[in-house]
C-alpha cells in the first residue's frame, strides 16, 4: 500500500509538473559553545605542534629530559662544590687563628726563655759576687768596684752601671761618693769628661751608702757626635784625696 501511493505520487507530480519541497533541518550553536570549541582547536592544534617539534629534537639527537637531567645533576653538584669551598674556608681561617696563637706563644716562649737566661746569668754573677766577698772577709775595709759596664742608650747619651762591693763583715755602713772621667772623642779631638761636676745631674745616682755592696746606674751625655773611649770609676771618701778604688774600661 504504502509503495502504491509513493508511485501515484510521482506520476501525479509529473503530470502537473510539481516539483517535491526539500526541507534542510539546520542546528545553531550559542556563542559560548563555538568560543569552547575554538579553544579546544587551538588547544589541540598547539599540542599536536609541540609533540611535533619534541618529536623532531629527539629524532635528531636532542632529548631534552636528559637534557634537563644533566642540567639538574650539574647543579647539585656544583651546590655540593659550594659547600665544600665554604667548609674548606673556614677550616682554613680556624687553622691560620691557630697558627697565629701557635706562634704568638712560641714568640711569648722565646722571650721567657731569654729573660730566664738572662736572669740565669745574673744570678751567676750575683753568686761569683757573694763568694768574692766571703772570700774577702779577711780584709775589711777593703772597697773594690766590680763589673763596670757603658753602653749608648740613645744619641748622645751613655749608661753606665757598675758594683762596689765592701769586704770583710764590716759594721757600720759606708759612705762616700762615686767620680768618673769620660774620655770621649768628637771630630779628630779628645776631652775629659769629670762627673758629676761638668754634669751636676748626675751627683744622686753616684753617691754611696751602703754597708757590703751597692748598686750604682746612671747615664750622662757626651758632645753631640762623640764616643765614648773609656770611663774610669773612682770610689772617693768624705774629705780623701785619694781614690779608694778604681776601675777602668776601655770601649775603643
Amino acid at each position: 500500500m504504502p509503495q502504491t501511493l509513493r508511485a501515484l505520487g510521482r506520476r501525479l507530480r509529473q503530470t502537473f509538473g510539481i516539483s517535491a519541497p526539500r526541507m534542510a533541518v539546520r542546528t545553531r550553536l550559542s556563542w559560548r559553545w563555538r568560543a569552547f570549541a575554538l579553544l579546544g582547536g587551538l588547544a589541540l592544534i598547539a599540542g599536536m605542534w609541540w609533540w611535533g617539534f619534541d618529536f623532531g629534537q629527539f629524532l635528531g639527537g636532542f632529548n631534552r629530559s636528559a637534557v634537563a637531567e644533566k642540567q639538574a645533576r650539574l647543579e647539585a653538584d656544583a651546590a655540593t662544590l659550594k659547600d665544600e669551598n665554604i667548609r674548606l674556608r673556614a677550616k682554613l681561617a680556624e687553622l691560620e687563628s691557630e697558627l697565629n696563637v701557635t706562634h704568638g706563644a712560641q714568640t711569648t716562649l722565646s722571650r721567657q726563655a731569654l729573660d730566664l737566661q738572662n736572669e740565669n746569668t745574673q744570678m751567676k754573677e750575683e753568686l761569683a759576687f757573694l763568694r768574692k766577698l766571703f772570700s774577702d772577709t779577711g780584709k775589711p775595709g777593703t772597697v773594690t768596684i766590680q763589673r763596670l759596664t757603658a753602653e749608648k742608650d740613645r744619641d748622645d747619651v751613655y749608661r753606665f752601671s757598675m758594683l762596689v762591693v765592701r769586704g770583710g763583715n764590716p759594721s757600720d755602713e759606708f759612705s762616700g761618693q762615686l767620680t768618673l772621667l769620660a774620655n770621649v772623642a768628637a771630630g779628630g779631638h779628645n776631652s775629659t769628661l769629670t762627673l758629676p761636676d761638668d754634669q751636676p745631674d748626675t751627683a744622686p745616682a753616684l753617691l754611696l751608702k751602703f754597708k757590703y755592696y751597692q748598686r750604682v746606674e746612671g747615664t750622662f751625655r757626651v758632645p753631640n757626635g762623640a764616643q765614648l773611649k773609656s770611663l774610669q770609676a773612682r770610689v772617693v771618701e768624705p774629705g780623701q784625696a785619694t781614690p779608694k778604688a778604681t776601675r777602668s774600661l776601655n770601649l775603643s
